[in-house]
């Protein structure tokens, strides 16, 4: 199972034309209410890459990034039933065991809410725990097993 990783059209080559069109998830967006505390949150419990966004952040996740709207920020074209702080649900691969998962989620006083439980996943069957970001969106960590 290969991590997600985006290189630059020069980084990228000849091998770019290889792929043909492709479709791969760029960047979507949450809704918080609090810039600090998402920013804390999103950065020290899930490990994100804070990007300077106009007045606010991104957060950035290798090569696939969250927008954030939020006070004083919001994107200038809207979806037609715009998502609000704690309506989102989103899914984060854990590279380690989903032990090492609970303890990180523990180690930062972030409450499990479920798990582990069996899940499907990008990548298949995977073992998941929930939690909650600091507005109420729903959050998993994923893990999949080895491959032998």
């Amino acid at each position: 199972m290969a991590d997600t990783q985006t290189l630059t059209v020069p980084e990228a080559g000849e091998a770019i034309t290889e792929l043909g069109p492709a479709i791969h998830l760029d960047h979507c967006v949450i809704h918080v209410s609090d810039w600090e505390r998402a920013t804390a949150f999103y950065r020290d419990v899930l490990g994100a890459e804070v990007v300077p966004a106009r007045k606010a952040v991104a957060f950035r996740f290798g090569g696939v990034q969250l927008n954030v709207h939020g006070p004083g920020q919001i994107g200038t074209l809207l979806a037609s039933k715009p998502v609000m702080p704690g309506n989102s649900d989103l899914c984060f691969r854990w590279s380690g065991s989903i032990e090492g998962a609970i303890a990180h989620l523990t180690h930062h006083g972030v409450p499990v809410e479920l798990g582990p439980v069996e899940r499907q996943g990008a990548a298949g069957l995977g073992i998941s725990v929930y939690f909650r970001d600091p507005d109420g969106s729903l959050m998993e960590f994923i893990t999949y097993p080895t491959p032998v």
